[in-house]
């Protein structure tokens, strides 16, 4: 049986996430492949928990990925990343942004923020890659691009020709932005090959 790719995108709403899952499954697309894709919201608009499903191969029948069958967990908020580590399976490989954004208990003072969250996720996989998005977006000229960043480092561990990329984000970023976001997706390729 031709084998499924699972790609669980996670973080906090007003991230960027569903775009970011959009470009992934076009370039996906574009590459030839059946694309099944499912989007969680909660309460996204108000930093609440998005999980996005993607899945790609031969042949795909359902958007959800089993429990513990994630082959990428993509994470753009590190405790957002820690809270899905069990859907990995046990090979699986992590690219997580490094961005801590307070849950409104840790900004009340009802909770603390995990203080070694990024040891955590590399105690438990070892095929992690931390990126500091924010970082390379405000260097490629706009913050708003961490999630592009983040596709460049994702883009490092999928065997697909980086022109394909190129296309995606210029068919689904809208065009005055377009610029900024290729330089982020460069640095954050970069960036992922150099965590590899």
């Amino acid at each position: 049986m031709a084998k499924t790719t699972n790609i669980l995108l996670v973080g906090v709403g007003g991230q960027g996430i569903l775009l970011a899952s959009e470009v992934l499954s076009e370039v996906l697309m574009l590459a030839g492949f059946d694309v099944k894709k499912n989007e969680i919201h909660g309460m996204s608009q108000r930093g609440g928990s998005v999980v996005s499903h993607v899945r790609y191969g031969a042949k795909v029948y359902s958007p959800i990925i089993p429990e513990g069958e994630a082959d990428i967990l993509f994470g753009f908020e590190l405790l957002e990343t820690c809270r899905y580590l069990s859907l990995l399976r046990a090979e699986g490989q992590v690219v997580s942004n490094s961005l801590r954004i307070m849950p409104p208990a840790v900004a009340t003072g009802r909770e603390t923020y995990p203080a070694d969250l990024q040891q955590r996720i590399s105690r438990q996989v070892p095929r992690t890659r931390l990126i500091d998005g924010l970082q390379l977006a405000l260097q490629a000229g706009n913050a708003r691009t961490v999630n592009t960043v983040l596709l460049g480092a994702l883009s490092c561990l999928l065997q697909l020709d980086e022109a394909l990329w190129l296309e995606a984000l210029r068919t689904m970023v809208p065009q005055r932005f377009i610029d900024e976001n290729l330089r982020a997706f460069e640095l954050g390729r970069q960036a992922g090959q150099a965590a590899a």
